[in-house]
């Protein structure tokens, strides 16, 4: 059993094509995409951790359709975009607004929104969120999950924690 990451999918949000200049022509097409970027990667008994923003904008019956498509066992973190429908759509493991879970050995804070600290981060814990798509100056021990920082499948911890290594890499090659 693996264990992913995932936020801000915005399933049915007619504004993230437009917000987040995301690739795709049309709504429906986004939709499909980040379905079949998923369910390439996630298997049944896998489980998934989507910290916020699933959906906004489907009625319940769609939200409850594209869960429903997605494998694994998935968990929501709520955002603020997520509503009644959302929460309450058959297929999450769990909601809730905040999660400590450990992978690979390394301790996690789940939110939607990044901390300025949080528990355990003197003891090496990692804050994993979503929210700002990808618009956040990083800071030590915490990540941004999301799809316009991670891109459209969910990912693993190894992945989450190797996109800090490129990035640092890629900016000392800028540097004069």
């Amino acid at each position: 059993m693996a264990v992913w990451f995932t936020s801000d999918t915005h399933f049915g949000d007619p504004r993230i094509l437009r917000i987040d200049k995301r690739p795709y022509p049309d709504l429906a097409a986004h939709d499909a995409a980040l379905i079949a970027a998923w369910t390439a990667v996630v298997a049944p008994d896998d489980e998934v951790w989507h910290l916020g923003d699933f959906a906004l904008g489907p009625p319940e019956a769609r939200v409850a359709e594209i869960l429903a498509a997605l494998p694994g066992v998935k968990h929501l973190i709520v955002g603020n975009n997520d509503r009644p429908g959302t929460l309450r759509a058959p297929g999450w493991a769990s909601v809730a607004h905040y999660a400590e879970i450990t992978v690979d050995a390394r301790r996690l804070v789940l939110c939607h929104y990044a901390f300025r600290t949080w528990n355990g981060i003197g003891r090496g814990a990692l804050n994993l969120h979503g929210h700002s798509h990808n618009r956040l100056t990083p800071i030590p021990r915490q990540y941004d999950v999301g799809v316009d920082a991670q891109g459209a499948a969910p990912v693993s911890l190894e992945t989450i924690l190797a996109s800090r290594r490129r990035r640092r890499a890629a900016h000392k090659k800028v540097e004069p």
